[in-house]
């Protein structure tokens, strides 16, 4: 009898060993941000885990209304939950390339731990860097981001006159994607979200125009340069009678640097 048992512990343990192999064929899709034209969430929502080792296992959802956690490595596979934005998720193995394109993104397909389910999830919405909350300012950001990743640096200025005084503020980013700051430009800067994130092929020169723009703004628009299908330069450009403001999105080297300046009129 006890060698009846041990042979059958033996099945079944040997069954759990195997799993069905998914079909992981990459192609470019806009599947993983159908959702993102929803309004994005108001407040972060950080989940937590008991198991925490390091910071570097973990990432930040960065899709302004929220990241599907899928059952298999690929965008077709069925959606197991929707992690929200700001959500703090665990890195169970990464996938170390890209193998995908979404919406001018690249990326791969990342296991992940969200609220004790275990899936993947598209890792070019996920970030080292938490993303800012509603309403935060770019310093109060910053220092917050100081606390753990001592290299962000912001500064800001004031020239110009005493009557028309040129404030200039910028938030240096090392090693972020041109998506990843545009996102936190959007958020803390407060331009439109219709706006977004350009593709990195097009036109060398392209304005792309506020079609509702806020009560009192003359102008409000998306300036995006590029070069080989490579973006340059990410400019919101927008003025009222009593100010004109440029925020300003580039990369220099292995970091993004964020500027806002503000003239006063």
């Amino acid at each position: 009898m006890k060698k009846v048992v041990l042979m059958i512990a033996t099945v079944i343990v040997t069954a759990t060993t195997f799993s069905c192999k998914e079909n992981t064929e990459r192609i470019s899709s806009n599947t993983e941000t159908e959702d993102l034209n929803n309004t994005a969430s108001e407040d972060l929502a950080l989940a937590t885990s008991n198991n925490v080792n390091t910071e570097s296992q973990y990432r930040y959802v960065t899709a302004p209304s929220g990241l599907s956690l899928r059952e298999y490595n690929n965008l077709q596979s069925e959606k197991l939950a929707k992690m929200p934005y700001g959500t703090k998720v665990k890195i169970l193995s990464e996938e170390g390339k890209a193998t995908m394109n979404v919406c001018g993104i690249k990326g791969a397909m990342d296991e992940v731990e969200f609220n004790h389910k275990k899936g993947f999830a598209f890792n070019g919405y996920l970030s080292k860097y938490f993303p800012p909350e509603r309403d935060i300012t770019a310093k109060g950001y910053a220092s917050e981001l100081q606390k753990q990743f001592p290299e962000v640096t912001f500064t800001e200025t004031v020239e110009g006159t005493p009557s028309k005084p040129i404030n200039k503020e910028t938030l240096i980013l090392p090693n972020t994607p041109w998506h990843e700051a545009f996102g936190t430009a959007q958020r803390l800067f407060d331009f439109p979200s219709e706006f977004a994130f350009p593709n990195p092929k097009g036109k060398d020169a392209e304005i792309i125009f506020d079609g509702k723009p806020k009560k009192g703004i003359w102008i409000s628009q998306l300036e995006i340069s590029r070069k080989d299908n490579e973006l340059q330069k990410i400019e919101y450009v927008y003025s009222s009678q009593k100010f004109n403001s440029k925020v300003t999105i580039e990369k220099e080297g292995d970091v993004m640097k964020i500027t806002r300046t503000e003239e006063v009129k």
